[in-house]
C-alpha cells in the first residue's frame, strides 16, 4: 500500500493520504503523491474534480521532522511544498477536501489551499510551530489571504490546538459538520462542481486568486478580456445552446439547482 492512493471513478479523482505511520506529514512520499496525481487529474479529461482525504486520525501533521531532522533518508521530493500548494491552487481541476483526521502545522497550509475544503467537527486544527522553536513561514502565504489579521495572529502565536468549527469561522475551511454527514456534504459540492463547465472552472479560480491584487481599472481590463475569450468558446456556445433549450450542456452530470 502506498502512502498516497488513487482512485478514479465517474469523474472523480480521489487521492487519499495513507502515510498513517507518519501521520501523512508532507515528507517526500506524500508531496510526491499529491503532485503526481494532480498532474495526472489536468491531463485527464475525464477527471472533473479531485477529492483529497485521508486514512487514519490526521489527515496532515505538517513537516515531516524526522527528514527535517536528518534522522531519515528516503526518495527525494520531486517538488517543494511552496510548489505543491501553488500546484494545487492554479490547478483548473478543482480540489476539494474531505478533512477526517486532525490537522497540524504544515497541514494548514494543505488545507487552506484547497479550494473546498469540509472538515469532521470532531477534528482539531494547529499552528504548533512556535512550540517546536519555529514559525508558519511557508504555509502563511497561502493561509493569511484567508484569515482575519487578529484570527491568525492569535493562532500563530498561541500554538493551541482549536476545533474545526473554529477552523471554519478562520476561514480555514469551508465549514465543519458532524462525522455521519461529511460523506454527503462533500458528494453534493461534487456534484454542484460537475455542473460546471471545465474551462469555465478553470478561469473562476483564477478570479478568486488574480483580481483581489490588481488595481481596479487594471481589473476591469483583465477580467473584460477573459469574459470575452470565455464567450466566443466552445465551450460556452455549447452551454448557452442547452440553456435556452432547457437542457444541460454536455459536459453537465448530477448536480443540485
Amino acid at each position: 500500500m502506498g502512502t498516497v492512493r488513487t482512485e478514479i471513478a465517474d469523474g472523480i479523482l480521489t487521492v487519499t493520504l495513507a502515510d498513517v505511520e507518519n501521520r501523512n506529514a508532507l515528507g517526500a512520499p506524500v508531496l510526491n503523491g499529491l503532485h503526481d496525481a494532480l498532474t495526472q487529474a489536468n491531463a485527464s479529461p475525464d477527471v472533473r474534480v479531485v477529492v483529497v482525504t485521508n486514512e487514519g486520525n490526521t489527515f496532515c501533521a505538517g513537516a515531516n521532522l524526522k527528514q527535517q531532522s536528518g534522522a531519515e533518508k528516503g526518495e527525494a521530493a520531486k517538488v517543494g511544498l511552496p510548489e505543491l500548494l501553488t500546484q494545487i491552487q492554479r490547478s483548473p481541476t478543482p480540489v476539494v477536501g474531505k478533512i477526517r483526521g486532525h490537522v497540524v502545522g504544515g497541514g494548514n497550509g494543505l488545507v487552506a489551499s484547497l479550494d473546498i475544503a469540509i472538515a469532521q467537527d470532531d477534528v482539531k486544527f494547529g499552528f504548533t510551530e512556535v512550540r517546536l522553536g519555529v514559525a508558519p513561514a511557508m504555509i502563511s502565504v497561502v493561509c493569511l489571504p484567508k484569515m482575519r489579521h487578529g484570527d491568525a495572529m492569535e493562532v500563530f502565536l498561541r500554538g493551541n490546538r482549536f476545533p474545526a468549527t473554529r477552523a471554519a469561522e478562520y476561514g480555514l475551511i469551508s465549514r465543519a459538520v458532524p462525522a455521519g454527514e461529511l460523506d454527503a456534504a462533500v458528494d453534493e459540492v461534487v456534484a454542484d462542481l460537475k455542473l460546471g463547465g471545465p474551462e469555465a472552472l478553470g478561469h473562476a479560480k483564477n478570479l478568486v486568486y488574480d483580481v483581489p491584487g490588481m488595481e481596479q481599472s487594471e481589473a476591469f481590463a483583465a477580467t473584460q478580456k477573459i469574459s470575452a475569450g470565455l464567450f466566443k468558446s466552445e465551450e460556452a456556445a455549447a452551454g448557452m445552446k442547452a440553456f435556452l433549450k432547457r437542457e444541460k450542456p454536455p459536459w453537465a452530470t448530477g448536480g443540485t439547482e
